[in-house]
C-alpha cells in the first residue's frame, strides 16, 4: 500500500510511519519540518501529492495544543479547518482511495458524566477553540465523501500518550517533570487540575487502528479510538510517582489549569472493533514506564 503521512514529523506521525513501514506499506511522508509542504498552502499540498500519487493518505498535521489554542484561536482554526480543507481537496485531486482523517475527541466537548461513554452518535458540544477547529474538520470530511465521494474515514482519537510525546500534553508534561527531578534533585512535582477525567491509549495502539481502519473501515463514517476507560490526572500522576527514584511534593500551579476543562471524557471503542477487530493491547502502566524512561533518555541527552 503507497501511503503518504501529513504531519510525519510530530508525534504520532514518527509513530505511525514506523507502523506502517514495519507493516511493508510504502511510506512517503510531509512536514514543513521534514521540508515537505505546509497543509495551510493549497497549491503547495496540492503539487506534492499529484506527484506522490498515494493510495491512503493520513492526515494528522494540524494544530494539536488545547491550552494554547485559548491564545491564538484563528492559528489554531487554520490549521485544523483551512489545512483539512485543502488536504482533502488535495486528495481529490490526486484520485486518493482512502483518507484517513484524524480528529479529536475534543469535538465531544461538555459532556456530563451520565452521557458515558461517548459513542459516534454522541452530540458534539465543543468548549475550546481546539475542539470548534476539530468539529469543523471533522464535518468537511464528512462532506467530501457526501459532497465528492472521497472515501474519508473521520477518526476521533482520544487521549493518547507514550515515548516521543512533547511535554505540552499532561502526562509527558509531569513525566518531564520527574526526570528532570530526578536529575536535578528536585523535591516538587508541579500538577494543574488533577480532577479531571481522561480515556488514556498508547499510541504505539492508536496507529495500529489508523492502519486497520485505512484497510477496513467504511468510508463516511466516524470512529472513536479509546480505551474505554477513564482515570483522574491524579491517577496518572500516582503511578508515574511510583516508578520515580526520588520522593516528591505536589504543588499546585494555577497557571496550568485551562479557561474551560472538560470533567470526563471516556469513549467506547465498540465501533472499530467491531469493523476491524481492533482494541488496546498495551497497558497503561508499561506506557507510563516506557514514557518516564524516554524523558530520562532525553535529559541524559541534552546534558
Amino acid at each position: 500500500m503507497r501511503a503518504l503521512v501529513t504531519g510525519a514529523g510530530g508525534f504520532v506521525g514518527r509513530h505511525l510511519v514506523a507502523h506502517l513501514t514495519e507493516a511493508g506499506d510504502d511510506v512517503c511522508t510531509t512536514d514543513p519540518a521534514l521540508g515537505g509542504a505546509d497543509i495551510t498552502d493549497a497549491a503547495a499540498i496540492t503539487a506534492e501529492l499529484v506527484d506522490v500519487a498515494p493510495e491512503v493518505v493520513y492526515h494528522l498535521a494540524g494544530w494539536a495544543d488545547v491550552g494554547g489554542s485559548w491564545a491564538r484561536p484563528v492559528d489554531a482554526f487554520r490549521a485544523n479547518a483551512e489545512g483539512t480543507l485543502n488536504v482533502l481537496t488535495a486528495a481529490q485531486e490526486a484520485g486518493v482511495e482512502r483518507v484517513v482523517a484524524v480528529s479529536s475527541a475534543d469535538v465531544y466537548g461538555q459532556a456530563g458524566p451520565d452521557e458515558m461513554p461517548l459513542t459516534e452518535e454522541s452530540p458534539l458540544r465543543p468548549s475550546s477553540p481546539y475542539a470548534a477547529s476539530k468539529v469543523a474538520a471533522d464535518y468537511l470530511g464528512l462532506q467530501a465523501w457526501l459532497g465528492h465521494g472521497l472515501p474519508v474515514l473521520r477518526v476521533r482519537a482520544f487521549n493518547h500518550l507514550g515515548p516521543g510525546q512533547t511535554d505540552r500534553f499532561v502526562a509527558s508534561a509531569l513525566a518531564s517533570r520527574i526526570a528532570q527531578a530526578e536529575r536535578d534533585g528536585g523535591t516538587t512535582l508541579t500538577v494543574g487540575n488533577l480532577t479531571a477525567r481522561r480515556d488514556y491509549t498508547d499510541v504505539r495502539d492508536v496507529v495500529r487502528a489508523y492502519r486497520l481502519l485505512a484497510e477496513e473501515g467504511e468510508p463516511g463514517e466516524a470512529y472513536n479510538v479509546c480505551s474505554g476507560v477513564d482515570l483522574a490526572v491524579q491517577d496518572i500522576v500516582d503511578r508515574l510517582l511510583a516508578l520515580a527514584t526520588v520522593d516528591l511534593e505536589l504543588e499546585v500551579d494555577q497557571s496550568l489549569f485551562r479557561p474551560v476543562d472538560t470533567p470526563v471524557l471516556r469513549g467506547s471503542h465498540d465501533k472499530i472493533t467491531a469493523a476491524t477487530g481492533w482494541r488496546p493491547e498495551i497497558s497503561l502502566d508499561t506506557t507510563l514506564a516506557d514514557l518516564l524512561a524516554d524523558w530520562r533518555s532525553r535529559l541524559a541527552a541534552s546534558s
